[in-house]
Protein backbone atom coordinates (compact mmCIF):
# COMPACT_ATOMS: atom_id res chain seq x y z
CA UNK A 1 0.00 0.00 0.00
CA UNK A 2 1.45 3.12 -1.33
CA UNK A 3 1.28 6.40 0.68
CA UNK A 4 -0.67 8.23 -2.33
CA UNK A 5 -3.22 5.27 -1.55
CA UNK A 6 -5.18 5.12 1.78
CA UNK A 7 -7.32 2.44 2.79
CA UNK A 8 -10.78 3.84 3.93
CA UNK A 9 -11.18 0.81 5.65
CA UNK A 10 -8.17 0.19 7.64
CA UNK A 11 -8.88 3.71 8.61
CA UNK A 12 -12.26 3.08 10.11
CA UNK A 13 -11.03 -0.31 11.74
CA UNK A 14 -7.43 1.30 13.31
CA UNK A 15 -9.03 4.72 14.43
CA UNK A 16 -11.65 2.31 16.11
CA UNK A 17 -9.48 1.06 18.49
CA UNK A 18 -8.33 4.61 19.60
CA UNK A 19 -11.68 5.80 20.59
CA UNK A 20 -11.25 3.89 23.89
CA UNK A 21 -8.72 6.11 24.90
CA UNK A 22 -10.79 9.60 24.30
CA UNK A 23 -13.08 10.82 26.45
CA UNK A 24 -16.05 13.33 26.40
CA UNK A 25 -16.50 15.70 23.41
CA UNK A 26 -12.84 14.78 22.32
CA UNK A 27 -14.55 11.27 21.62
CA UNK A 28 -17.53 11.93 19.74
CA UNK A 29 -15.83 14.41 17.45
CA UNK A 30 -13.66 11.15 16.94
CA UNK A 31 -16.51 9.14 16.18
CA UNK A 32 -18.09 10.87 13.26
CA UNK A 33 -14.56 12.38 12.03
CA UNK A 34 -13.12 8.92 11.15
CA UNK A 35 -15.94 8.04 8.79
CA UNK A 36 -15.97 11.24 7.72
CA UNK A 37 -12.59 11.05 6.70
CA UNK A 38 -13.82 7.27 5.11
CA UNK A 39 -16.00 9.03 2.93
CA UNK A 40 -13.80 12.46 1.78
CA UNK A 41 -10.78 9.37 0.65
CA UNK A 42 -14.01 7.43 -1.19
CA UNK A 43 -14.97 10.21 -2.61
CA UNK A 44 -11.40 11.56 -4.10
CA UNK A 45 -10.00 8.11 -4.96
CA UNK A 46 -9.72 7.22 -8.55
CA UNK A 47 -9.72 3.43 -10.49
CA UNK A 48 -7.00 1.32 -10.51
CA UNK A 49 -5.01 -0.99 -8.60
CA UNK A 50 -3.44 -0.23 -5.11
CA UNK A 51 -2.42 -1.77 -2.03
CA UNK A 52 -0.89 -4.97 -4.02
CA UNK A 53 1.49 -7.21 -1.99
CA UNK A 54 2.87 -11.01 -1.99
CA UNK A 55 2.37 -13.20 1.27
CA UNK A 56 3.25 -17.13 1.14
CA UNK A 57 3.36 -16.93 -2.32
CA UNK A 58 -0.27 -15.04 -3.14
CA UNK A 59 -0.62 -12.30 -4.79
CA UNK A 60 -2.80 -10.06 -2.73
CA UNK A 61 -4.55 -6.86 -4.00
CA UNK A 62 -6.48 -4.64 -1.28
CA UNK A 63 -7.26 -1.78 -3.38
CA UNK A 64 -8.98 -2.63 -7.02
CA UNK A 65 -10.69 0.31 -7.57
CA UNK A 66 -13.52 0.67 -9.96
CA UNK A 67 -16.82 1.77 -10.29
CA UNK A 68 -18.81 -0.66 -9.10
CA UNK A 69 -16.53 -0.81 -5.88
CA UNK A 70 -16.94 2.49 -5.86
CA UNK A 71 -20.35 3.10 -5.98
CA UNK A 72 -20.52 0.71 -2.87
CA UNK A 73 -17.77 2.66 -0.72
CA UNK A 74 -19.92 5.89 -1.22
CA UNK A 75 -22.62 4.25 0.31
CA UNK A 76 -21.26 2.59 3.31
CA UNK A 77 -18.68 5.31 4.41
CA UNK A 78 -22.19 7.67 4.72
CA UNK A 79 -24.08 4.90 6.27
CA UNK A 80 -21.29 4.42 9.16
CA UNK A 81 -21.37 8.59 9.23
CA UNK A 82 -24.87 8.01 10.36
CA UNK A 83 -24.97 5.70 12.12
CA UNK A 84 -22.04 7.08 14.27
CA UNK A 85 -24.40 9.87 14.14
CA UNK A 86 -26.92 8.09 15.40
CA UNK A 87 -25.13 6.42 18.32
CA UNK A 88 -23.54 9.77 19.11
CA UNK A 89 -24.79 9.38 23.09
CA UNK A 90 -24.26 5.71 23.86
CA UNK A 91 -21.36 5.44 26.29
CA UNK A 92 -20.36 1.70 25.46
CA UNK A 93 -16.97 1.53 24.10
CA UNK A 94 -17.46 -1.83 23.15
CA UNK A 95 -20.48 -1.15 20.49
CA UNK A 96 -18.34 1.75 19.05
CA UNK A 97 -15.18 0.00 18.44
CA UNK A 98 -17.17 -3.13 17.03
CA UNK A 99 -19.31 -0.73 14.61
CA UNK A 100 -16.82 0.72 12.83
CA UNK A 101 -14.63 -1.82 12.63
CA UNK A 102 -18.07 -3.87 11.22
CA UNK A 103 -18.12 -0.89 8.48
CA UNK A 104 -14.22 -1.40 7.70
CA UNK A 105 -14.97 -4.92 7.14
CA UNK A 106 -17.23 -3.88 4.73
CA UNK A 107 -14.88 -1.48 2.88
CA UNK A 108 -12.02 -4.22 2.88
CA UNK A 109 -14.50 -6.31 1.00
CA UNK A 110 -15.61 -4.16 -1.43
CA UNK A 111 -12.08 -3.38 -2.51
CA UNK A 112 -10.72 -7.02 -2.48
CA UNK A 113 -9.39 -7.75 -5.66
CA UNK A 114 -8.44 -11.36 -4.66
CA UNK A 115 -10.20 -14.12 -2.49
CA UNK A 116 -8.05 -13.96 0.38
CA UNK A 117 -8.24 -10.52 0.89
CA UNK A 118 -12.32 -10.34 0.76
CA UNK A 119 -12.59 -13.41 3.27
CA UNK A 120 -10.51 -11.66 5.98
CA UNK A 121 -12.64 -9.32 5.85
CA UNK A 122 -15.97 -10.97 5.68
CA UNK A 123 -14.39 -12.69 8.96
CA UNK A 124 -13.81 -9.80 10.38
CA UNK A 125 -17.10 -8.45 9.28
CA UNK A 126 -18.56 -11.75 11.20
CA UNK A 127 -16.96 -11.53 14.78
CA UNK A 128 -17.62 -7.40 14.98
CA UNK A 129 -20.94 -7.56 14.33
CA UNK A 130 -21.65 -10.44 16.67
CA UNK A 131 -20.46 -7.99 18.88
CA UNK A 132 -23.48 -5.86 18.23
CA UNK A 133 -25.89 -8.71 19.03
CA UNK A 134 -24.34 -9.31 22.11
CA UNK A 135 -23.78 -5.65 23.63
CA UNK A 136 -27.62 -5.51 24.15
CA UNK A 137 -26.39 -8.04 27.13
CA UNK A 138 -29.79 -9.63 27.73
CA UNK A 139 -30.03 -13.70 27.75
CA UNK A 140 -32.41 -13.57 23.94
CA UNK A 141 -29.86 -11.01 22.69
CA UNK A 142 -26.90 -13.05 24.14
CA UNK A 143 -28.47 -16.57 22.59
CA UNK A 144 -29.23 -14.79 19.16
CA UNK A 145 -25.82 -13.99 18.77
CA UNK A 146 -24.56 -17.01 19.24
CA UNK A 147 -27.01 -18.82 16.76
CA UNK A 148 -25.73 -15.65 14.28
CA UNK A 149 -22.11 -16.48 15.23
CA UNK A 150 -22.44 -20.29 14.30
CA UNK A 151 -24.15 -19.63 11.20
CA UNK A 152 -21.64 -16.82 9.83
CA UNK A 153 -18.63 -19.39 11.08
CA UNK A 154 -20.56 -22.42 8.64
CA UNK A 155 -20.49 -19.08 5.59
CA UNK A 156 -16.86 -18.70 6.45
CA UNK A 157 -16.17 -21.98 6.28
CA UNK A 158 -17.51 -22.72 3.05
CA UNK A 159 -15.95 -19.72 1.40
CA UNK A 160 -12.55 -20.64 2.69
CA UNK A 161 -13.28 -24.30 1.11
CA UNK A 162 -14.21 -22.94 -1.96
CA UNK A 163 -11.07 -20.56 -2.21
CA UNK A 164 -9.21 -23.45 -1.56
CA UNK A 165 -10.34 -25.67 -4.53
CA UNK A 166 -10.75 -22.33 -6.38
CA UNK A 167 -6.88 -21.88 -6.36
CA UNK A 168 -5.97 -25.87 -6.96
CA UNK A 169 -8.18 -25.68 -9.94
CA UNK A 170 -7.47 -22.64 -11.18
CA UNK A 171 -4.18 -21.67 -9.48
CA UNK A 172 -5.33 -18.08 -8.83
CA UNK A 173 -7.14 -16.65 -6.27
CA UNK A 174 -8.11 -13.17 -8.27
CA UNK A 175 -11.71 -12.36 -7.27
CA UNK A 176 -13.76 -11.66 -10.19
CA UNK A 177 -16.34 -13.50 -12.47
CA UNK A 178 -17.06 -17.21 -11.60
CA UNK A 179 -19.95 -17.20 -12.89
CA UNK A 180 -21.08 -21.00 -15.03
CA UNK A 181 -20.45 -19.08 -18.25
CA UNK A 182 -17.35 -17.45 -17.35
CA UNK A 183 -15.29 -20.57 -15.67
CA UNK A 184 -17.56 -23.63 -16.29
CA UNK A 185 -19.16 -25.49 -13.17
CA UNK A 186 -17.22 -26.85 -10.44
CA UNK A 187 -16.95 -27.29 -6.57
CA UNK A 188 -15.06 -24.20 -5.90
CA UNK A 189 -17.27 -21.52 -6.95
CA UNK A 190 -20.12 -23.51 -6.08
CA UNK A 191 -19.24 -23.54 -2.45
CA UNK A 192 -18.28 -19.64 -3.06
CA UNK A 193 -22.15 -18.90 -4.20
CA UNK A 194 -23.16 -20.53 -1.29
CA UNK A 195 -21.13 -18.71 1.41
CA UNK A 196 -22.60 -15.80 -0.41
CA UNK A 197 -26.04 -16.58 -0.54
CA UNK A 198 -26.03 -17.17 2.94
CA UNK A 199 -24.58 -14.08 3.75
CA UNK A 200 -27.38 -12.65 1.50
CA UNK A 201 -30.17 -13.92 4.01
CA UNK A 202 -31.66 -15.98 0.75
CA UNK A 203 -34.30 -18.62 2.42
CA UNK A 204 -33.85 -21.05 3.52
CA UNK A 205 -30.30 -19.99 4.74
CA UNK A 206 -31.74 -16.46 5.35
CA UNK A 207 -33.58 -16.95 9.23
CA UNK A 208 -30.67 -15.59 11.06
CA UNK A 209 -31.47 -12.23 9.98
CA UNK A 210 -34.87 -11.68 11.22
CA UNK A 211 -33.55 -13.83 14.34
CA UNK A 212 -30.77 -11.55 15.48
CA UNK A 213 -30.86 -8.20 14.49
CA UNK A 214 -34.08 -7.60 16.35
CA UNK A 215 -31.91 -8.45 19.83
CA UNK A 216 -29.48 -6.25 19.15
CA UNK A 217 -28.83 -2.79 20.83
CA UNK A 218 -31.09 0.26 19.50
CA UNK A 219 -27.40 1.56 17.79
CA UNK A 220 -26.27 -1.25 16.64
CA UNK A 221 -29.30 -2.96 14.61
CA UNK A 222 -28.62 0.10 12.34
CA UNK A 223 -25.19 -1.42 11.14
CA UNK A 224 -26.45 -4.64 10.75
CA UNK A 225 -29.27 -3.84 8.11
CA UNK A 226 -26.79 -1.63 6.04
CA UNK A 227 -23.37 -4.18 5.53
CA UNK A 228 -24.13 -7.84 5.68
CA UNK A 229 -26.11 -8.47 3.42
CA UNK A 230 -25.47 -5.46 0.81
CA UNK A 231 -21.65 -6.59 1.06
CA UNK A 232 -22.97 -10.04 -0.42
CA UNK A 233 -25.15 -8.36 -2.88
CA UNK A 234 -21.46 -7.12 -4.05
CA UNK A 235 -20.17 -10.01 -4.20
CA UNK A 236 -22.34 -11.33 -6.29
CA UNK A 237 -22.30 -8.64 -8.53
CA UNK A 238 -18.71 -9.07 -8.39
CA UNK A 239 -18.18 -13.22 -9.03
CA UNK A 240 -22.11 -14.61 -10.13
CA UNK A 241 -23.52 -11.68 -12.56
CA UNK A 242 -25.79 -13.75 -14.63
CA UNK A 243 -26.43 -17.02 -12.81
CA UNK A 244 -29.56 -18.37 -13.52
CA UNK A 245 -30.21 -19.32 -10.28
CA UNK A 246 -30.14 -16.08 -8.63
CA UNK A 247 -33.29 -14.78 -10.93
CA UNK A 248 -35.56 -17.25 -9.44
CA UNK A 249 -33.79 -17.23 -5.76
CA UNK A 250 -34.55 -13.03 -5.32
CA UNK A 251 -37.51 -13.33 -6.76
CA UNK A 252 -38.48 -15.37 -4.07
CA UNK A 253 -37.21 -13.71 -1.78
CA UNK A 254 -39.08 -10.76 -2.72
CA UNK A 255 -42.59 -12.29 -1.69
CA UNK A 256 -40.83 -14.67 1.45
CA UNK A 257 -40.66 -11.50 2.88
CA UNK A 258 -43.59 -9.94 2.27
CA UNK A 259 -45.53 -12.76 3.32
CA UNK A 260 -43.39 -13.05 6.73
CA UNK A 261 -43.87 -9.42 7.35
CA UNK A 262 -48.48 -10.01 7.06
CA UNK A 263 -47.41 -13.06 10.21
CA UNK A 264 -45.32 -10.27 12.39
CA UNK A 265 -45.99 -8.33 15.63
CA UNK A 266 -42.37 -7.71 16.36
CA UNK A 267 -41.61 -4.60 14.55
CA UNK A 268 -38.17 -4.48 13.92
CA UNK A 269 -38.85 -8.24 12.95
CA UNK A 270 -41.06 -6.89 10.90
CA UNK A 271 -38.38 -4.20 8.97
CA UNK A 272 -35.84 -7.10 9.13
CA UNK A 273 -38.14 -9.57 7.14
CA UNK A 274 -38.29 -6.74 4.60
CA UNK A 275 -34.58 -6.38 4.42
CA UNK A 276 -34.98 -10.25 2.67
CA UNK A 277 -37.63 -8.87 0.34
CA UNK A 278 -35.88 -5.58 -0.74
CA UNK A 279 -32.30 -7.80 -1.60
CA UNK A 280 -34.58 -10.34 -3.32
CA UNK A 281 -34.80 -7.67 -5.91
CA UNK A 282 -31.05 -6.91 -5.75
CA UNK A 283 -30.44 -10.78 -6.05
CA UNK A 284 -32.74 -11.48 -9.00
CA UNK A 285 -31.15 -7.95 -10.91
CA UNK A 286 -27.49 -10.15 -10.61
CA UNK A 287 -29.04 -13.22 -11.71
CA UNK A 288 -30.79 -11.17 -14.92
CA UNK A 289 -27.48 -9.81 -15.55
CA UNK A 290 -27.97 -7.20 -18.40
CA UNK A 291 -26.96 -3.77 -17.70
CA UNK A 292 -29.81 -2.46 -16.83
CA UNK A 293 -30.12 -4.69 -14.01
CA UNK A 294 -26.36 -4.94 -12.82
CA UNK A 295 -27.31 -1.23 -12.41
CA UNK A 296 -30.65 -1.57 -10.79
CA UNK A 297 -29.34 -3.70 -8.41
CA UNK A 298 -26.59 -1.64 -7.18
CA UNK A 299 -28.33 1.27 -7.51
CA UNK A 300 -31.11 -0.30 -5.09
CA UNK A 301 -28.51 -1.41 -2.78
CA UNK A 302 -27.14 1.77 -2.43
CA UNK A 303 -31.40 3.18 -1.97
CA UNK A 304 -31.89 0.12 0.96
CA UNK A 305 -29.10 1.09 3.00
CA UNK A 306 -30.66 4.36 3.42
CA UNK A 307 -34.19 3.81 3.86
CA UNK A 308 -34.04 0.45 5.85
CA UNK A 309 -31.43 2.19 8.01
CA UNK A 310 -33.83 5.48 8.69
CA UNK A 311 -36.95 2.58 9.11
CA UNK A 312 -34.71 0.71 11.77
CA UNK A 313 -33.57 4.11 13.11
CA UNK A 314 -37.54 5.13 14.04
CA UNK A 315 -38.46 1.68 15.08
CA UNK A 316 -35.23 2.12 17.71
CA UNK A 317 -36.33 5.16 18.68
CA UNK A 318 -39.71 4.24 19.62
CA UNK A 319 -38.08 0.99 21.27
CA UNK A 320 -35.42 3.67 23.10
CA UNK A 321 -38.37 5.71 24.84
CA UNK A 322 -40.80 3.63 25.54
CA UNK A 323 -39.21 0.04 25.69
CA UNK A 324 -42.36 -1.55 23.82
CA UNK A 325 -41.41 -3.88 20.08
CA UNK A 326 -44.55 -5.27 19.59
CA UNK A 327 -47.06 -3.47 17.66
CA UNK A 328 -50.02 -5.31 19.69
CA UNK A 329 -48.42 -3.19 22.80
CA UNK A 330 -47.95 0.47 21.05
CA UNK A 331 -50.55 3.32 19.65
CA UNK A 332 -50.95 7.07 20.36
CA UNK A 333 -47.31 8.00 19.93
CA UNK A 334 -47.92 10.69 17.05
CA UNK A 335 -48.70 13.18 19.91
CA UNK A 336 -45.56 12.40 21.82
CA UNK A 337 -43.20 11.77 18.92
CA UNK A 338 -44.03 14.08 15.73
CA UNK A 339 -40.79 14.27 14.62
CA UNK A 340 -39.91 10.48 14.53
CA UNK A 341 -43.44 9.92 12.81
CA UNK A 342 -42.49 12.12 9.71
CA UNK A 343 -38.77 10.70 9.36
CA UNK A 344 -39.67 7.53 9.64
CA UNK A 345 -42.13 7.76 6.55
CA UNK A 346 -39.72 9.03 4.14
CA UNK A 347 -38.07 5.64 4.96
CA UNK A 348 -41.45 4.15 4.68
CA UNK A 349 -42.13 6.09 1.02
CA UNK A 350 -38.50 5.36 0.03
CA UNK A 351 -39.31 1.30 0.19
CA UNK A 352 -42.67 1.57 -0.87
CA UNK A 353 -41.15 3.24 -4.27
CA UNK A 354 -43.52 6.31 -3.88
CA UNK A 355 -42.59 8.58 -6.56
CA UNK A 356 -40.38 11.39 -5.58
CA UNK A 357 -38.40 9.16 -3.16
CA UNK A 358 -34.96 6.45 -3.43
CA UNK A 359 -37.05 3.49 -3.72
CA UNK A 360 -38.73 4.52 -6.64
CA UNK A 361 -35.78 5.48 -9.15
CA UNK A 362 -33.61 2.41 -8.20
CA UNK A 363 -36.43 -0.49 -7.55
CA UNK A 364 -38.04 0.44 -10.96
CA UNK A 365 -34.94 -0.14 -12.80
CA UNK A 366 -34.44 -4.06 -11.55
CA UNK A 367 -38.26 -4.64 -12.52
CA UNK A 368 -37.65 -2.74 -15.96
CA UNK A 369 -34.85 -5.13 -16.67
CA UNK A 370 -37.03 -8.37 -16.28
CA UNK A 371 -39.96 -6.87 -18.03
CA UNK A 372 -37.08 -5.99 -20.60
CA UNK A 373 -35.28 -9.96 -20.15
CA UNK A 374 -38.55 -10.81 -21.35
CA UNK A 375 -39.25 -12.56 -17.95
CA UNK A 376 -43.19 -12.10 -17.64
CA UNK A 377 -43.25 -14.56 -13.95
CA UNK A 378 -40.24 -12.78 -12.83
CA UNK A 379 -42.12 -9.22 -13.43
CA UNK A 380 -45.46 -10.28 -11.71
CA UNK A 381 -43.61 -11.64 -8.63
CA UNK A 382 -41.48 -8.64 -8.17
CA UNK A 383 -44.71 -6.06 -8.91
CA UNK A 384 -46.82 -8.15 -5.91
CA UNK A 385 -44.33 -7.53 -3.89
CA UNK A 386 -43.81 -3.95 -4.17
CA UNK A 387 -46.99 -3.45 -3.34
CA UNK A 388 -46.91 -5.81 -0.20
CA UNK A 389 -44.02 -3.60 0.86
CA UNK A 390 -46.56 -0.66 1.00
CA UNK A 391 -49.01 -2.89 2.96
CA UNK A 392 -46.92 -3.84 5.83
CA UNK A 393 -43.62 -1.10 5.67
CA UNK A 394 -45.69 1.86 4.90
CA UNK A 395 -49.41 1.52 6.39
CA UNK A 396 -49.39 -1.13 8.93
CA UNK A 397 -46.03 -0.88 11.20
CA UNK A 398 -46.62 2.83 10.84
CA UNK A 399 -50.54 2.65 12.00
CA UNK A 400 -50.00 0.70 15.00
CA UNK A 401 -47.01 2.07 16.34
CA UNK A 402 -48.18 5.97 15.96
CA UNK A 403 -51.54 5.90 15.64
CA UNK A 404 -54.45 3.35 16.40
CA UNK A 405 -55.29 2.58 19.86
CA UNK A 406 -53.65 4.93 22.06
CA UNK A 407 -51.75 2.70 25.08
CA UNK A 408 -51.04 5.56 26.86
CA UNK A 409 -47.60 5.02 26.73
CA UNK A 410 -44.93 7.65 28.12
CA UNK A 411 -43.77 8.85 24.39
CA UNK A 412 -40.94 11.84 23.86
CA UNK A 413 -38.91 12.98 20.99
CA UNK A 414 -35.33 10.72 21.42
CA UNK A 415 -31.95 12.47 21.76
CA UNK A 416 -30.92 15.33 19.07
CA UNK A 417 -27.93 13.06 17.76
CA UNK A 418 -30.75 9.90 17.09
CA UNK A 419 -33.35 13.03 15.09
CA UNK A 420 -30.46 14.11 13.50
CA UNK A 421 -29.18 11.02 11.59
CA UNK A 422 -32.94 10.26 11.52
CA UNK A 423 -32.53 13.71 9.00
CA UNK A 424 -29.89 12.97 7.32
CA UNK A 425 -30.96 9.90 5.87
CA UNK A 426 -34.45 11.44 5.31
CA UNK A 427 -32.62 14.22 3.16
CA UNK A 428 -30.92 11.44 1.15
CA UNK A 429 -33.80 9.32 0.17
CA UNK A 430 -35.98 12.53 -1.16
CA UNK A 431 -32.49 14.19 -3.24
CA UNK A 432 -32.09 10.54 -4.57
CA UNK A 433 -35.72 10.25 -5.53
CA UNK A 434 -35.85 14.32 -7.02
CA UNK A 435 -32.31 13.89 -8.71
CA UNK A 436 -31.44 10.54 -9.71
CA UNK A 437 -29.07 11.86 -11.72
CA UNK A 438 -26.75 11.85 -8.44
CA UNK A 439 -26.85 8.22 -8.21
CA UNK A 440 -26.91 6.87 -11.99
CA UNK A 441 -24.04 8.72 -12.62
CA UNK A 442 -22.20 7.11 -10.62
CA UNK A 443 -23.39 3.53 -11.52
CA UNK A 444 -21.21 0.81 -13.12
CA UNK A 445 -22.99 0.87 -16.23
CA UNK A 446 -23.95 3.77 -18.83
CA UNK A 447 -27.21 2.60 -19.26
CA UNK A 448 -30.05 5.72 -20.20
CA UNK A 449 -32.80 4.96 -17.92
CA UNK A 450 -35.06 7.26 -17.44
CA UNK A 451 -37.92 6.47 -14.01
CA UNK A 452 -39.94 9.48 -14.12
CA UNK A 453 -42.08 8.22 -17.44
CA UNK A 454 -46.21 9.29 -17.62
CA UNK A 455 -47.11 5.68 -17.67
CA UNK A 456 -44.13 4.53 -14.28
CA UNK A 457 -45.58 7.10 -12.14
CA UNK A 458 -49.80 6.77 -12.80
CA UNK A 459 -49.14 2.94 -12.61
CA UNK A 460 -47.12 3.13 -9.40
CA UNK A 461 -49.59 5.49 -7.77
CA UNK A 462 -52.04 3.47 -8.95
CA UNK A 463 -51.12 0.52 -7.28
CA UNK A 464 -50.14 2.23 -3.99
CA UNK A 465 -53.81 3.79 -3.99
CA UNK A 466 -55.46 0.34 -4.57
CA UNK A 467 -53.03 -1.19 -2.01
CA UNK A 468 -54.52 1.77 0.84
CA UNK A 469 -57.54 1.18 0.01
CA UNK A 470 -57.76 -2.08 0.60
CA UNK A 471 -55.89 -1.96 3.88
CA UNK A 472 -58.27 0.59 5.22
CA UNK A 473 -61.27 -1.53 4.15
CA UNK A 474 -59.59 -5.04 6.13
CA UNK A 475 -58.42 -2.94 9.18
CA UNK A 476 -60.41 -4.42 11.84
CA UNK A 477 -59.01 -7.61 10.44
CA UNK A 478 -55.26 -6.83 10.31
CA UNK A 479 -54.86 -5.95 14.28
CA UNK A 480 -51.62 -7.66 15.48
CA UNK A 481 -51.63 -10.71 17.71
CA UNK A 482 -49.09 -11.24 20.18
CA UNK A 483 -47.65 -14.59 18.47
CA UNK A 484 -44.04 -15.67 17.50
CA UNK A 485 -43.84 -16.41 13.86
CA UNK A 486 -41.48 -20.01 13.34
CA UNK A 487 -38.96 -19.50 10.24
CA UNK A 488 -36.50 -22.05 8.79
CA UNK A 489 -34.34 -21.58 12.13
CA UNK A 490 -36.85 -23.88 13.74
CA UNK A 491 -35.35 -26.85 11.80
CA UNK A 492 -31.64 -26.29 12.27
CA UNK A 493 -32.26 -25.52 16.39
CA UNK A 494 -34.95 -28.35 16.77
CA UNK A 495 -32.59 -30.98 14.34
CA UNK A 496 -28.76 -30.02 15.63
CA UNK A 497 -30.47 -30.58 19.49
CA UNK A 498 -30.28 -34.66 19.33
CA UNK A 499 -26.87 -33.76 17.12
CA UNK A 500 -25.80 -31.60 20.70
CA UNK A 501 -27.03 -33.64 22.68
CA UNK A 502 -24.65 -36.77 20.94
CA UNK A 503 -22.02 -34.48 21.19
CA UNK A 504 -22.24 -33.90 24.99
CA UNK A 505 -22.56 -37.89 25.72
CA UNK A 506 -19.44 -38.35 23.30
CA UNK A 507 -17.30 -35.56 24.90
CA UNK A 508 -18.57 -37.00 28.36
CA UNK A 509 -17.40 -40.55 27.67
CA UNK A 510 -14.26 -39.47 25.96
CA UNK A 511 -13.74 -37.44 29.24
CA UNK A 512 -14.29 -40.24 31.87
CA UNK A 513 -11.85 -42.12 28.97
CA UNK A 514 -8.97 -40.92 26.72
CA UNK A 515 -9.20 -37.33 28.23
CA UNK A 516 -9.43 -38.41 31.86
CA UNK A 517 -6.09 -40.62 31.41
CA UNK A 518 -4.39 -38.24 29.32
CA UNK A 519 -5.66 -35.49 32.45
CA UNK A 520 -3.99 -37.71 34.52
CA UNK A 521 -0.73 -39.07 33.13
CA UNK A 522 0.25 -35.37 32.00
CA UNK A 523 -1.36 -32.95 34.59
CA UNK A 524 -2.53 -34.82 38.31
CA UNK A 525 0.64 -36.72 38.28
CA UNK A 526 3.26 -34.35 37.99
CA UNK A 527 1.39 -31.64 39.38
CA UNK A 528 1.00 -33.99 42.46
CA UNK A 529 4.92 -35.38 42.36
CA UNK A 530 6.30 -31.81 42.29
CA UNK A 531 3.82 -31.16 45.14
CA UNK A 532 5.12 -33.39 47.12
CA UNK A 533 8.99 -32.28 46.44
CA UNK A 534 8.07 -29.35 47.60
CA UNK A 535 6.50 -30.15 50.65
CA UNK A 536 9.63 -32.61 51.72
CA UNK A 537 12.19 -29.30 51.04
CA UNK A 538 9.43 -27.32 53.16
CA UNK A 539 9.38 -29.65 55.72
CA UNK A 540 13.57 -30.48 55.96
CA UNK A 541 15.04 -27.36 54.66
CA UNK A 542 12.69 -24.53 55.37
CA UNK A 543 10.67 -25.46 58.73
CA UNK A 544 14.19 -27.01 59.97
CA UNK A 545 15.83 -23.22 59.36
CA UNK A 546 13.40 -21.33 60.70
CA UNK A 547 13.29 -23.65 63.43
CA UNK A 548 17.07 -23.28 64.52
CA UNK A 549 16.80 -19.33 63.85
CA UNK A 550 14.02 -19.31 66.60
CA UNK A 551 16.41 -21.59 68.76
CA UNK A 552 19.73 -19.23 68.41
CA UNK A 553 17.63 -16.48 69.07
CA UNK A 554 15.86 -17.56 72.45
CA UNK A 555 19.34 -18.59 73.34
CA UNK A 556 20.85 -14.98 72.52
CA UNK A 557 17.66 -14.06 74.29
CA UNK A 558 18.85 -16.04 77.60
CA UNK A 559 22.09 -14.78 77.60
CA UNK A 560 20.79 -11.17 77.58
CA UNK A 561 18.59 -11.65 79.89
CA UNK A 562 21.45 -12.72 82.62
CA UNK A 563 22.64 -9.35 82.26
CA UNK A 564 19.70 -7.68 83.67
CA UNK A 565 20.76 -7.73 87.41
CA UNK A 566 18.53 -4.84 88.53
CA UNK A 567 21.71 -3.28 90.26
CA UNK A 568 22.36 0.34 89.20
CA UNK A 569 26.40 0.34 89.66
CA UNK A 570 26.73 -2.97 87.28
CA UNK A 571 24.86 -0.79 84.77
CA UNK A 572 27.30 2.05 84.98
CA UNK A 573 30.20 -0.18 84.99
CA UNK A 574 29.11 -1.52 81.64
CA UNK A 575 28.00 2.07 80.06
CA UNK A 576 31.53 3.09 81.31
CA UNK A 577 33.04 0.63 79.76
CA UNK A 578 31.07 0.54 76.63
CA UNK A 579 32.62 5.00 76.25
CA UNK A 580 35.91 4.06 76.81
CA UNK A 581 35.46 1.43 73.72
CA UNK A 582 33.57 3.43 71.60
CA UNK A 583 36.67 6.06 72.13
CA UNK A 584 39.59 3.78 71.88
CA UNK A 585 37.98 3.17 68.72
CA UNK A 586 37.66 6.36 67.40
CA UNK A 587 41.25 6.93 67.88
CA UNK A 588 42.57 3.67 66.09
CA UNK A 589 39.98 4.93 62.82
CA UNK A 590 42.30 8.56 62.97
Amino acid sequence: MTVEWVHPGLLLILGAWTLPLLKGSVKRAGMLLLPAAALAVCLRMQPGTHGEGAFLGLDLVFGRVDRLSLVFSYVFSLMAFIGMLYSLHVEDDAQHVAALTYAGGALGVVFAGDLVSLYVFWELMALSSTVLVWSRREPRAVAAGFRYLLVHILGGVLLLAGILLQKAATGSIAFGSMAPSASGAGLGPALILAAFLLNAAVPPLGAWLPDAYPEATVTGAVFLTAFTTKSAVYALLRGFPGTELLVWAGAVMALYGVVYAVLENDARRLLAYHIISQVGYMVCGVGIGTDLALNGASAHAFAHILYKSLLFMGAGAVLEVTGRRKLSEMGGLWRTMPVTLALYMVGAFAISAVPLFSGFVSKSMVVSASGEAHRPAIFLMLTLASAGTFLHTGLKLPWYMFFGKDRGLPGREPPRNMLSAMGLAAAACVALGVLPGLLYGRLPFPVDYVPYTLHHVTATLGMLAFTALGFFLLLRHLDPEPTVTLDTDWFYRRGLAPLAGAARRLLARLERGFVGELYEVVVRRPVLGVASLLRAIDGSVIDAAAEGVGRWVAGVGRSLRSLASGNVQHYALAMAAGAAALATLAILVR
